[in-house]
């Protein structure tokens, strides 16, 4: 099969690989690039677990092509901030516990930046509704909710 030069900024640097017209972010990310952040839950765009920042909007990465990136700004969880500095939703998701086993957590928090980039005031349906593409087994999302409020909240405090 045909391959394609890739070229991609992730995280901030600028990668090159190879890809198919097959294959997708998700198997370039992890298998060629070594991004294991990523996660490959269901592989069928059900799970939101692979969602990752497509200039700055939340995709399955499971369902786009890697072609398709080809050029552009892809963002993982390693890319939102790091241990020493982490960013506000990785912090309130800490504080509210809403990581219990952490499977879903980089694709919520990515789904949850997407959400506030869009809508810096969010209603908790709104909330509800910005993360409904990304399942969670373990938390029933009370504490998701109540994580992406407090920074929507403290958000506002800061520039209002």
């Amino acid at each position: 099969m045909e391959r394609y030069e890739v070229r991609i900024r992730l995280n901030g640097a600028w990668v090159t690989t190879e890809a198919t017209a097959a294959d997708t972010l998700l198997e370039v990310l992890r298998d060629r690039l070594g991004a294991h952040e990523v996660k490959n839950g269901c592989g069928q765009g059900d799970c939101g677990a692979c969602t990752v920042l497509l200039d700055g909007k939340a995709v399955n990465s499971c369902l786009t092509l890697a072609v398709q990136a080809d050029g552009r700004e892809v963002t993982t969880i390693k890319g939102l901030g790091t241990p020493d500095h982490p960013h506000p939703l990785q912090e309130s998701f800490v504080e509210h516990g809403a990581i219990q086993c952490g499977f879903c957590t980089p694709g919520m928090v990515l789904a949850a930046k997407a959400l506030l980039d869009e809508n810096p005031t969010p209603s908790r349906d709104e909330i509800r509704e910005g993360i409904s593409g990304n399942l969670c087994r373990c938390t029933g999302y009370t504490k998701i909710v109540d994580a992406i409020e407090d920074v929507a909240t403290r958000r506002r405090h800061v520039e209002g």
